[in-house]
C-alpha cells in the first residue's frame, strides 16, 4: 500500500464517515432513530440493502469458497436471495408494516405469544452477531494478507473502524444508515469492477479459465449440478434447497434488511427496494465467486491449500493490483464493512431496546429514554462480533462457520414467521414449533462439530441436508399442534402487552402509504411483472448458465 492507496481509503471512507455524523444530527423522534420516519424511497432503500447484503466477509468467503469448492454458492445469490426477498417484501413485512409494529419480534408477539417474541429477539441477537464475527476475520484476513499490516496493527484498525460506524449509527440510527449505505454501494460496486476486470485479464478470460480447469481436470468447479456436498453424497438440488432457505432466512429473519424494509415510504417502495436491492448483489457476488475459480487457473495460486482458501481475495488483489487500484479495493472493503457495521448496529439495537429492555425490564419512560438506550445499545451489539472470532477460526473456512451455524436457529426462525403470516396456525404453534426445530438444529450442530458427522447418519446432520430436516421439524410441529389445537386465521393477532412508551411510539408512526403516486401505480411499474422476471431469470442463471 502506497500513500496513493491511503489517500484514497482516508478520502473516500471518511467522507462518508463524517457525511454520516452530519446526517445524525436532525434524529430525535423514536419514529426517526428506528425507522427513518418511514419516509424512505425505494432506490435509497434497495442501495442500502445490497451494501449490507455485501459486506467484506461475503467478498472474502465467497472467493475462498468458490477456489475450495466450485461455484455451487451462486445458488443463494440467486434463487436464495430473489425468492426470500420476494417472501419478505411481498408478505411478510408488509403484514408487519400493516399492524404498526417496529419490529417483526412485536409482530410474533401478537401473532404467537409473548415467549416467541423474546426467542426471536435472541436468535437474530445471535444469528447476526455470528455474521458480525466472520466480517470482523475476513477483516482481518484483508489487512494482514493485503494490507500487509501485522495482527495488532489490523485489529486496532478494525476496532477504530467499530467504533466510528458504531458512533454516527447511535446518533443517526436508520436515516444515517441507510443514506451512508447508499455511498459505500457505490465504493463497492466500483471496487468489484476493478479487481474482476484485472483478474478477468490475467487468466486470459472465460474461456482460459475454462482451458486451465480442464487441464488440471477441476471442470467440475463451473458447473453447481456437479457439486455433491462435504462427503460427495448430498445431490446437487439439495444443495440448491439449502441455499434457498438460507437466503430466504436471511432476507426474511434478518432484521436488518426487515427494518430497512419498514423504512419504506410506501408498500410500494418496499416491494421494489427488495427486488432492487437483490438484483444489485447478484451480479457483484458473481464476480466474487468467478475469482475464486479463476484463481484455479493461476499458476502461483493452484498450491494455496484448501484450509486457506479465504486467503484467496487479498492474495489475489496484493499480486496483481498497481498503486492506486489497490487503495480503491481496500476502501470498498472498508466500505463493505462499515455499511455492515452500521446496518446490524441499528438493527440488533432496536431489538434489544423494543423487544427486551423496553417491553420486559424498564417499561414506561419517554421517547428520548429509549433513543438514548438504543445509541448504548449500537455499541453493545456490536462488541458481540468478537466473541464468535475463536470458533470461526477453527473452520475449514467462513462459509462453512456461516453455514454450520445459521440452520440451528435462523431457520426455525424463518418457517415460524412463514407459518404466522401465510397459514392458519394455531397461537401456540409458533413456541412449540420453534422448540422443537431448534432442539434439532443443536442436535445436529453438535454431531457436526464434536463428531464429525458420526455420531448420526450423515443424511441427517450434515449441514446441507439439515437445512431441509430444520424445516420439516419446525413445520411439522407448527401442522400438528396446530391439527390438535384447531386453526386460527393469521388475521386475528392477539392485542400484545405493550404499554407506555411501546403503545405511544406505534400510535405516532406516519400514515400508511400504499404507493406514493398521484393516483394508481402505473402499469410498467407494477412490482409483481418486476418479481417474476427476477425470478426466472435467478431460475436460468442456476439451473441452465451455469448448472
Amino acid at each position: 500500500m502506497t500513500y496513493l492507496d491511503w489517500l484514497i481509503v482516508l478520502v473516500l471512507n471518511g467522507s462518508i464517515i463524517v457525511y454520516g455524523i452530519y446526517l445524525a444530527r436532525g434524529t430525535e423522534t423514536s419514529s426517526d432513530w428506528f425507522l427513518g420516519g418511514r419516509s424512505l424511497p425505494w432506490w435509497a432503500v434497495g442501495l442500502s440493502m445490497f451494501a449490507t447484503n455485501v459486506d467484506n466477509a461475503d467478498l472474502v468467503s465467497v472467493t475462498g469458497s468458490t477456489f475450495k469448492e466450485g461455484l455451487h454458492i451462486i445458488s443463494v445469490y440467486a434463487v436464495g436471495s430473489v425468492v426470500g426477498g420476494i417472501l419478505a417484501a411481498f408478505f411478510v413485512v408488509p403484514t408487519i408494516y400493516r399492524g404498526g409494529f417496529f419490529t417483526n419480534a412485536e409482530y410474533l408477539e401478537a401473532r404467537f405469544g409473548p415467549s416467541t417474541r423474546v426467542l426471536s429477539a435472541l436468535i437474530q441477537l445471535q444469528y447476526r452477531s455470528s455474521m458480525l464475527g466472520l466480517i470482523l476475520w475476513s477483516s482481518h484476513l484483508v489487512l494482514t494478507e493485503m494490507v500487509g499490516m501485522n495482527a495488532s496493527q489490523a485489529w486496532g484498525l478494525i476496532v477504530v473502524l467499530v467504533i466510528l460506524a458504531g458512533f454516527y449509527t447511535a446518533y443517526g440510527g436508520l436515516r444515517s444508515v441507510v443514506w451512508t449505505d447508499v455511498a459505500q454501494g457505490i465504493v463497492m460496486m466500483i471496487a468489484a469492477v476493478v479487481i474482476f476486470v484485472t483478474i478477468w485479464q490475467a487468466v486470459g478470460g472465460w474461456s482460459g479459465m475454462l482451458a486451465e480447469l480442464d487441464r488440471t481436470g477441476r471442470s467440475d468447479m463451473v458447473h453447481i449440478g456437479r457439486y455433491w456436498g462435504d462427503h460427495g453424497t448430498t445431490p446437487p438440488w439439495m444443495v440448491v434447497v439449502a441455499w434457498t432457505i438460507i437466503g430466504s432466512g436471511y432476507w426474511t429473519v434478518n432484521h436488518t434488511q426487515t427494518m430497512r424494509l419498514m423504512g419504506s415510504r410506501s408498500l410500494w417502495d418496499m416491494k421494489m427496494a427488495a427486488l432492487f436491492g437483490v438484483t444489485l448483489s447478484l451480479p457483484i457476488m458473481i464476480v466474487s465467486a468467478s475469482l475464486g475459480i479463476f484463481a484455479r487457473a493461476l499458476p502461483d495460486f493452484q498450491t494455496i491449500p484448501d484450509a486457506a482458501a479465504d486467503t484467496v481475495y487479498p492474495l489475489l488483489a496484493d499480486a496483481f493490483l498497481g498503486p492506486g487500484l489497490k487503495g480503491i479495493i481496500v476502501a470498498g472493503m472498508v466500505a463493505a464493512i462499515v455499511s455492515t457495521f452500521d446496518s446490524m448496529g441499528s438493527a440488533l439495537s432496536a431489538i434489544f431496546t423494543r423487544d427486551i429492555y423496553a417491553r420486559f425490564l424498564v417499561r414506561d419512560r419517554d421517547d428520548h429514554h429509549y433513543v438514548i438506550v438504543g445509541r448504548f445499545a449500537t455499541v453493545g451489539v456490536l462488541t458481540l462480533g468478537f466473541l464468535y472470532l475463536p470458533f470461526i477460526a477453527n473452520q475449514q473456512n467462513m462459509i462453512q462457520a456461516f453455514t454450520t451455524l445459521i440452520s440451528v436457529f435462523a431457520t426455525p426462525l424463518l418457517i415460524t414467521y412463514l407459518a404466522g403470516v401465510l397459514t392458519p396456525a394455531h397461537r401456540r404453534s409458533g413456541l412449540i414449533g420453534l422448540a422443537v426445530g431448534a432442539s434439532y438444529g443443536i442436535v445436529a450442530f453438535i454431531d457436526r462439530q464434536f463428531y464429525g458427522d458420526e455420531w448420526l447418519p450423515v443424511w441427517f446432520t450434515s449441514r446441507w441436508t439439515s437445512f431441509g430436516w430444520s424445516v420439516l421439524f419446525t413445520g411439522g410441529a407448527i401442522a400438528l399442534t396446530t391439527l390438535l389445537l384447531g386453526r386460527q386465521s393469521q388475521d386475528q393477532l392477539a392485542k400484545t402487552k405493550d404499554s407506555g412508551w411501546l403503545l405511544r411510539s406505534r400510535e405516532e408512526l406516519p400514515a400508511l402509504r400504499e404507493h406514493p403516486f398521484a393516483e394508481r401505480v402505473p402499469v410498467w411499474l407494477n412490482p409483481i411483472p418486476w418479481a417474476t422476471l427476477c425470478l426466472a431469470g435467478s431460475a436460468w442463471l442456476v439451473f441452465v448458465t451455469f448448472w
